[in-house]
């Protein structure tokens, strides 16, 4: 919702081989549209179990994928360089914090909803509801929606700084500057997905490379001549700082980020059933695409701990500010704008394309439930949920507008960068729990693949995320001094009441009335 993730919802165009009569919703990442789910109009309204037969019909001979392809889909769906600098304050100890997040949650989340995904159809809301109950169904699918409501801001944040480089590098510690872009490509986008566009999903395909892949290589070749030339390095490159420095648990903080930037690996878990061999090729995938992902993702990490100081870098600014001191010792600075131009191309190119996926799919099943109200299920002439997109998109703007009010621009973008993880984690914990339940409470149900240890693995990621929740409402300690009351106040109000507050309301006060089933249309889709 990068964590790059997460930051942060994670959904993608290029994955077209989940089930025929199924719609689709995206979570955010900048470099493609995240967390596919899938979602079954007649599963999800009626609560039946489906036919087996008809459920997990394995894919045909011509429809196989391999399981190297599979993992370089799903490094595609995760790898990003916006979530680098946070880890990068930490030096070469950000070794250590990307490796420990991916054992015990990237692993959990990835194989547990590999059987999921191979079991059931309907996605997060399904599998849920079937594990737990249908309200905790929808909880779990208002949060997938709402973790993106704190994730356009940190994401366009991003954009903001990286604008500024280039127009004015000056700009990118300004909090207005930052929260005037935030509101008008926010709103420029929602005006691109209320009028149906087509087409641009390509530009989150292109972004994996215009937006990562090459940045991220240059970015590292440059770092690494740069100490060839004997220049030392901004952090320690030592055996003594392989772990971070333990000053209380607010020195490990931001560790949290991570959980963001694995988020949405069971986005792919839809497609287990498509490979020739699920039981084995899975893994090797999962593990190879894990070890692409922490390659992209601490070797960039390192490289702007090579060239930019702890002290001065930037959350939001921090990749341009190492690609502007490389290409400065080049003396090749000219370079940075456009270095700045194809991150912003490939961050607002993938964000059209997801922009109204995750709201879709709330629609979709609040129709079939009738879980929010009639003015919020209206639709354009379109066919797009404009209503959601602008409810959706005034809380945005509440919310982007903090850049202008709290007055360390890194500072808002963690504030919003955690509570997008919280209320995310949210959502995987009850998937945890309900892949227990269906394990327990229906072992003889048809699984293309099944996940070794599911119980340890579940309890593992469960454990892991609830807490890194926890852990997001200590202040960093890498922002000084503050006002602690003032920071929980914003991320428990953020987190819990949005993630769970406004769900419990609107179920509590839903009617009868509210449902619109619409059958037909969700299968045609």
């Amino acid at each position: 919702m990068d964590g790059g993730r997460h930051e942060g919802c994670r959904e993608r165009s290029h994955r077209g081989l989940a089930v025929a009569a199924s719609a689709r919703i995206s979570r955010p990442d900048e470099s493609s549209p995240g967390l596919v789910v899938t979602m079954s109009a007649m599963d999800a309204s009626a609560g039946r179990s489906v036919p087996t037969t008809a459920a997990r019909t394995r894919a045909p001979a011509s429809a196989y994928i391999s399981w190297i392809a599979l993992a370089m889909m799903t490094t595609s769906s995760v790898a990003s360089l916006r979530a680098a600098p946070t880890m990068a304050v930490y030096g070469l100890a950000c070794v250590f914090l990307y490796i420990v997040p991916a054992i015990v949650f990237l692993v959990p989340t990835s194989l547990v909803s590999a059987e999921l995904a191979s079991g059931w159809d309907g996605g997060i809301y399904n599998w849920v509801a079937r594990g737990i109950s249908k309200p905790m169904g929808f909880l779990a699918v208002w949060c997938q929606f709402a973790m993106t409501i704190f994730y356009y801001p940190s994401l366009l944040g991003f954009v903001a700084s990286t604008l500024a480089y280039v127009i004015n590098p000056a700009l990118a510690s300004n909090g207005v500057w930052t929260a005037l872009v935030i509101v008008v490509v926010y709103w420029s986008g929602v005006w691109v997905s209320s009028r149906g566009t087509k087409g641009v999903s390509g530009l989150a395909s292109a972004g994996l490379i215009i937006g990562t892949l090459v940045p991220g290589v240059v970015l590292v070749t440059l770092g690494a001549v740069f100490l060839g030339q004997g220049n030392t390095s901004a952090a320690p490159m030592d055996a003594n700082h392989l772990l971070p420095v333990w000053a209380g648990l607010s020195s490990l903080v931001l560790i949290v980020n991570n959980f963001l930037s694995y988020s949405g690996m069971e986005m792919n878990a839809v497609h287990v059933g498509s490979l020739k061999n699920p039981a084995k090729e899975f893994p090797k995938s999962m593990f190879l695409a894990m070890s692409l992902v922490l390659l992209i993702f601490i070797l960039p990490a390192l490289a702007i701990s090579w060239v930019v100081p702890a002290e001065e870098l930037s959350l939001t600014a921090g990749v341009m500010q190492a690609f502007d001191a490389v290409f400065a010792n080049f003396g090749a600075q000219w370079l940075t704008p456009i270095v700045g131009i194809m991150l912003v191309s490939a961050s607002l190119g993938g964000m059209l394309t997801w922009l109204a996926g995750p709201s879709k799919g709330l629609l979709l099943i609040s129709r079939q439930e009738g879980y929010l109200p009639p003015v919020l299920q209206k639709r354009n002439k379109n066919g797009v949920q404009q209503n959601i997109l602008v409810a959706q998109g005034i809380v945005t703007t509440v919310i982007g507008l903090g850049y202008a009010l709290i007055p360390n621009v890194s500072s808002a973008y963690w504030i919003f960068s955690v509570i997008t993880t919280q209320v995310y984690l949210i959502m995987y914990l009850l998937m945890f729990v309900a892949a227990v339940r269906l394990r327990r409470n229906d072992p003889d149900h048809a699984r293309g693949y099944r996940a070794p240890m599911l119980t340890a693995l579940c309890g593992v990621g469960f454990a892991a995320s609830l807490a890194a929740l926890l852990i997001g409402f200590v202040p960093p300690s890498q922002f000084g001094s503050g006002n602690t009351a003032t920071y929980l106040l914003i991320v428990a109000g953020g987190a819990l009441g949005l993630g769970l507050l406004v769900p419990f309301l609107f179920y509590r006060l839903r009617k009868p009335s509210w449902k619109q089933p619409e059958t037909s249309e969700v299968a045609a889709s």
